[in-house]
């Protein structure tokens, strides 16, 4: 009996103790799982964090996204809402250029736009989302606190719902007068035109301005001072050009008027010119005849003095009846009256003749002359008559003012289509105020040695219309005390 009972206390025991070692094992095991029940729940914590981190990341990237897509909407809705402002340069059209669609993509529904007027007042250019009545109350709340509006636009700053407190304008007042939740407010500046701003505001409560929204509105006041500039110096350019316009019309119909009386002035100088000029040849005849009678002595024994005395009628009725020629001639070619028989000439055969003609002269007054026609200058289209009649002029001319042991030159070069040729003189030279003058008709040059030398001021004259009658023209270049050149262009023949 007392065998059986030990053996079944030490079963007992035994089964305590396996008991009790299960027991701590487990409880061992259960430490363990708690442990790594903790270490689940902290990583389990630790990554509901994270997935938090990033969901809030991933909204914040796509609000992020959001704004930008909306700030790259608005930089491509203000590009083209600058584009087309700068395209116009009527100032009344450049506010009406902002259309709902360009505000929309900026990120507003509702815009105005205000200018000064020559009065001094306040008056509407532009507004989007406002009715007439409500437009008007605006345009007249701002007229009756023009001081502060004026403050505000001299200031030059912009004021919107995120910047600071201004002394002048309270943001309550413009939300409460522009029926508006946010706005941006930005003075329009041109340097010569009417100052004033544009608002720009939206009534949803989750729009949330920024920085960048008001950069953008001051970029676009900026566009719309220098539009406003443009169309002002355009205006003033325009104004200007029309006086202008204006001024050359009328000056034109004044110098078409004064051209006409000069023309109707200068056909009755001609035809005067032409008409005493008729008239005088007859008399002179009579009187150079009746002078070479005289001289025959078929009338009679002629005492000497009274000989002399005829001689000099006789001689000086030659200089008239060649003055009255060379008028005649000048008269003619200005009414167009005389053709020009133009056909090949050889200057060199021209100034060859020329040149016997005036021997005896040149001799006596020990003039060399010299003739320099380059071969490749030599054939012109020109009347032969009246191109001798150029020569004899010029060169006569020239002899008159060459002392002895001087020098005449006749040359030629081609100049393009044209031939230039120059007779050119060692003679006193002419001085440059006369350079133009000395083709006029009468005009001779007042010196010393001009006074000795006889004329009737009308050879340089003739010479002029002969040459610019063949289409050419002429021209002198002087030194004084070392000589002239007078120079004229013909056609070329070749």
């Amino acid at each position: 009996m007392v065998s059986n009972q030990l053996f079944i206390i030490f079963i007992c025991a035994a089964a305590i103790l396996f008991l009790g070692g299960m027991l701590i094992y487990k409880i061992r095991g259960m430490r363990q799982l708690l442990v790594q029940i903790s270490y689940l729940k902290k990583s389990l914590d630790d990554m509901d964090e994270q997935a938090k981190l990033i969901v809030r990341s991933d909204m914040e990237l796509n609000k992020i996204q959001e704004e930008l897509d909306k700030k790259i909407a608005g930089l491509y809705a203000l590009q083209r809402l600058s584009r087309t402002i700068s395209m116009t340069l009527e100032e009344d059209q450049i506010f009406s250029r902002i259309q709902p669609e360009y505000l929309s993509e900026l990120g507003f529904e509702k815009a105005f736009g205000i200018l000064l007027d020559n009065n001094r007042q306040f008056s509407l250019s532009f507004y989007l989302g406002y009715s007439d009545e409500e437009a008007m109350l605006i345009k007249n709340f701002i007229n009756n606190n023009k001081e502060r509006y004026l403050g505000f636009i001299s200031n030059e700053s912009t004021l919107s719902s995120i910047s600071e407190a201004n002394k002048l304008i309270n943001r309550q007042e413009l939300n409460e007068i522009f029926k508006v939740h946010a706005f941006i407010l930005s003075p329009v500046l041109p340097h010569q035109n009417k100052k004033g701003f544009i608002f720009v505001g939206t009534k949803n409560a989750s729009t949330v301005l920024t920085e960048a929204d008001e950069e953008l509105i001051k970029i676009l006041a900026t566009q719309l001072s220098q539009a406003l500039e443009n169309a002002s110096l355009f205006e003033k350019t325009w104004r200007a050009q029309q006086e202008l316009e204006k001024k050359v019309v009328e000056r034109t119909r004044e110098l078409t008027l004064a051209m006409e009386e000069v023309r109707k002035m200068s056909d009755r100088k001609t035809n005067f010119v032409s008409s005493v000029s008729h008239e005088l040849r007859t008399p002179l005849t009579s009187v150079k005849g009746y002078a070479a009678i005289l001289l025959t002595g078929k009338l009679g024994e002629i005492p000497k003095e009274v000989r002399e005395r005829l001689e000099k009628i006789n001689r000086h009725s030659d200089e008239l009846v060649h003055m009255v020629n060379d008028l005649l001639d000048i008269s003619r070619i200005e009414s167009g009256k005389v053709t020009m028989k133009t056909e090949i000439c050889d200057l060199k055969e021209i100034a060859g003749k020329v040149e016997d003609l005036l021997s005896g002269q040149l001799q006596e007054r020990k003039i060399y002359f010299n003739i320099e026609i380059a071969p490749d200058a030599a054939a012109v289209l020109a009347d032969r008559v009246q191109i001798e009649r150029v020569f004899i002029n010029l060169v006569g001319n020239a002899m008159k003012f060459t002392p002895a042991d001087g020098k005449i030159t006749i040359s030629s070069k081609k100049v393009r289509d044209n031939v230039e040729i120059g007779v050119a003189d060692t003679g006193c030279g002419i001085p440059p105020e006369a350079k133009e003058a000395i083709f006029e008709e009468f005009y001779r040059v007042d010196n010393a040695i001009n006074q000795g030398v006889k004329g009737t001021g009308l050879g340089l004259s003739l010479v002029k219309h002969i040459v610019e009658a063949h289409g050419g023209k002429i021209w002198v270049d002087s030194t004084i005390g070392v000589g002239s050149t007078f120079n004229f262009t013909l056609p070329s023949a070749s």
